[in-house]
């Protein structure tokens, strides 16, 4: 949970100097500083609002260069923005400054097929990616929920994963070069378009995940892998939550790598039917949804075995989508999970921990009973196949009992995944909600060491401050 207190933060305002020379650079029609268009970029999916002094709007990497380094050297801070679809706030002017939106970078530059791989600028979105790739017989495996309108920039700033990175990883996996403007203004290459390549440090492997706090990316080459011939989804139900723990073990014992695995807990369910009416069973205490893909063959043997395996660890039910048709419906209803549960209460708190899979049976109930001690509304949902949780908090945020008893439950959601060895997030981030809690996970030597080298890239603090705790 995080509250903003504006008059607490000192923003640094961008002077009329700075601005006349972003618009000789940009125009006017791309240099937007006044109330409205300031608004229309405060806030993200957290619903927090902190609008930018001022919003530009670069079409080519030199633009960017450019803006960095008339900002850098007027001491104003800079804001790296992809969909603004984020749920921890990264992409907000937390300390005001210059804001940039990447909506006009959104050129795929080529799809190299023979090397399987595609050349991107940040704007790209994610979908409008995986439609172009699979048009010729290639497949971008990450999937975010948000994912018809997130944008690649953002993915990789997050290391964004999504229901595939069971089977195929996160955005990480796929990042094979960046293009990233530094606080001078100018541009370092990282990376290889090759599958090995080990001169050096690693600053690609650094840059990704490091939430716009190092550099801002201006071109993206990502890897591809061939598109699975066909896929087939499984449906079950339960009637307890430490079984669904059970099954998942279980599949992953077998030898089954499926290419999603998700569960809802029965609050979740009945939100998504409420919005969209999927036809999903309300009743259900818990509902599993089990992806697998390959060979048209071996997936229909293993969802044969995924079925089995279900049936013998506690389901209650469990059906195989005979169409596609049927199949996507239920994967729209997960994908519908977000803005559904957003419905049930005033404030949504979504946090995104990660187990160890071994713990899933034990640490699930435990999860649930979190949310009782507390008195409050808590919907739990995610990508169950590889231990990210989604436990959301639905409150009334006008009510101040209920934000401290809120508060209270997720230091302890936070505690019981670490408690485990998991961590305080999978896919969200950090950016300023988790800011607080980036202590609870590493030592006091690990957070200078992150401090330190946020400091060689960024002296000034400057390239979007305030995020991750790093400041």
């Amino acid at each position: 949970m995080f509250t903003v207190d504006l008059d607490k933060i000192q923003r640094i305002p961008v002077p009329d100097s700075v601005k006349r020379a972003l618009r000789e650079i940009l125009g006017e029609d791309r240099v937007l500083d006044d109330d409205m268009d300031r608004m229309l970029y405060s806030y993200d999916a957290t619903r927090i609002q902190i609008p930018p002094d001022v919003v530009v709007i670069p079409q080519t990497q030199e633009e960017v260069q450019k803006i960095v380094h008339i900002c850098y050297e007027n001491g104003i801070p800079v804001t790296p923005r992809g969909a603004g679809s984020g749920y921890t706030g990264g992409a907000l002017a937390l300390k005001g400054g210059v804001l940039i939106s990447f909506e006009k970078m959104d050129k795929i530059l080529d799809i190299d097929e023979e090397n399987a791989v595609a050349r991107v600028q940040p704007g790209v979105v994610t979908f409008t990616l995986q439609k172009a790739v699979e048009r010729v017989g290639l497949f971008y495996p990450p999937d975010p929920a948000s994912y018809k309108f997130c944008t690649l920039g953002g993915n990789v700033a997050e290391n964004a994963g999504g229901p595939r990175c069971v089977k195929y990883g996160v955005t990480r996996e796929y990042v094979m070069e960046l293009n990233t403007v530094v606080h001078t203004g100018e541009i370092i290459h990282t990376g290889k378009p090759t599958l090995k390549d080990v001169a050096g440090y690693d600053i690609t492997r650094l840059l990704i995940g490091s939430e716009g706090t190092l550099g801002i990316f201006t071109e993206i080459t990502l890897k591809l892998i061939p598109k699975p011939k066909a896929k087939k989804t499984a449906k079950a139900i339960y009637k307890d939550i430490a079984s669904v723990g059970e099954t998942v073990k279980e599949i992953f014992k077998a030898g089954i790598s499926p290419s999603a695995l998700e569960f809802m807990d029965k609050l979740a369910i009945n939100a998504v039917e409420d919005f969209g009416h999927f036809g999903l069973p309300r009743d259900a205490e818990v509902l599993l949804l089990i992806e697998v893909d390959g060979h048209p063959k071996a997936v229909e043997d293993e969802i044969k075995e995924v079925a089995r395996i279900c049936e013998l660890t506690g389901a209650i039910k469990v059906d195989i989508a005979q169409t596609d048709i049927e199949a996507e419906k239920l994967w729209e209803a997960r994908r519908a999970l977000s803005p559904a549960v957003a419905k049930l209460n005033r404030t949504k708190i979504n946090e995104d921990i990660v187990f160890p899979r071994s713990y899933l049976p034990e640490a699930l109930p435990q999860l649930r009973e979190i949310g009782k001690k507390y008195n409050l509304k808590m919907v739990n949902f995610g990508h169950i196949g590889d231990g990210n949780v989604h436990a959301n908090f639905m409150i009334n945020g006008l009510d101040p009992e209920e934000v401290a008893r809120a508060e209270k439950a997720v230091e302890e959601v936070f505690d019981l995944a670490l408690r485990y060895g998991g961590s305080i997030t999978g896919e969200h981030g950090v950016g300023i909600t988790k800011a607080n809690f980036m202590p609870k996970q590493f030592k006091p030597q690990e957070m200078e060491l992150m401090k330190k080298i946020k400091r060689v890239f960024d002296p000034k603090n400057l390239i979007n401050p305030g995020k991750m705790g790093l400041d």
